[in-house]
């Protein structure tokens, strides 16, 4: 039997890593290190609570919802919103970022511990 070109080998991979979220083997947060970006993709491949994607999803809706301004931060403290049960819950995915540095190494976690306590103090509206 001949032998596969690696070249061959290899541009079957990459057809195989390619997801829904996108080409690559994991999430782009940015600011994040390569290393760091390798454990989170791990956490979502081994862990039955998270799937590929979440945390780059949860940083993206917690970074959208602490962006808005400050009066529609308000309505959503007072009445809630109905968009989401749709779109997702940006507290929900707060709390799956806290669950998700908890699971983390020390020093990867203070990576994306940073990143997301720069969005914790964002001014609204920004």
């Amino acid at each position: 039997m001949p032998r596969n070109r690696p070249g061959h080998v290899r541009a079957g991979n990459l057809r195989r890593r390619t997801t829904e979220t996108g080409p690559g083997p994991g999430p782009a947060i940015d600011g994040l290190s390569s290393r760091a970006l390798s454990e989170i993709f791990r956490l979502e491949h081994s862990r039955n609570h998270l799937r590929p994607g979440d945390v780059g999803a949860a940083v993206r809706r917690w970074k959208d919802y602490v962006h808005r301004p400050e009066r529609q931060l308000w309505d959503d403290h007072e009445q809630g919103n109905p968009h989401w049960y749709c779109c997702g819950d940006p507290f929900e995915a707060r709390a799956l970022l806290d669950t998700v540095m908890q699971a983390m190494s020390p020093r990867n976690a203070r990576q994306l511990r940073r990143i997301v306590s720069r969005l914790d103090g964002a001014p609204n509206g920004a």
